[in-house]
């Protein structure tokens, strides 16, 4: 399944300054019964956004109409707990296409690359500079270019490189999954298979 290209993302940002965020919370088990990508961003968050009744809880920040962007800031250790595919299909259903910590959980850094969402790791002092600067002014802007590895806070130019595996910084780049790259290769794997034949 292809999905947007990502190349430079400019956009303002939602902070959620908590560490340890799990994939249960990111999306409840309850709502994993879906096999498609589709419609997982209504729940995204489900528990911390919502009263049980369905009433948004005001004091979550995705419920605030200050913040709002297609970049996701989180605490230390984001996306720990399950393995499970649908946290990254939540998270890009609902809009993000880049989260940034200080520390992302391996399996789910590999599911958010696999599906076009870049998990920019920063350290620990820039993630800090990140929430003042937001906390400051929400219309704050973040500049996230992939082809350079850098990220950069618009309002004064604070900016930190970021690491990418670059067969994922290819993928992201040209906006495939794993089956587009193949697929991008078949001129090339059927040239092979044909001198291959004796």
């Amino acid at each position: 399944m292809a999905y947007d290209k990502f190349t430079v993302l400019k956009s303002t940002a939602v902070p959620m300054p908590i560490e340890n965020v799990d994939t249960d919370q990111i999306i409840p088990a309850r709502f994993l019964k879906a096999t498609e990508r589709k419609g997982f961003g209504d729940n995204l968050f489900r528990d911390w956004r919502f009263e049980n009744d369905g009433t948004p809880k005001k004091d979550f920040v995705l419920n605030n109409p200050i913040y709002s962007g297609k970049i996701l800031v989180g605490g230390k250790n984001f996306g720990s707990g399950s393995s499970r595919e649908h946290a990254a299909w939540a998270i890009y259903d609902y809009g993000f296409r880049c989260v940034v910590s200080s520390f992302f959980a391996d399996i789910f850094k590999n599911n958010s690359l696999n599906i076009g969402i870049l998990p920019v790791q920063v350290s620990e002092a820039f993630l800090d500079k990140i929430f003042k600067a937001i906390e400051a002014n929400p219309n704050t802007e973040l500049e996230v270019n992939l082809p350079e590895q850098k990220i950069t806070i618009l309002g004064d130019g604070a900016s930190e490189s970021f690491e990418i595996n670059g067969y994922k910084k290819h993928n992201m780049t040209n906006g495939y999954d794993d089956i587009d790259f193949l697929q991008s290769l078949k001129s090339e794997i059927k040239t092979f298979s044909e001198k291959s034949i004796y």
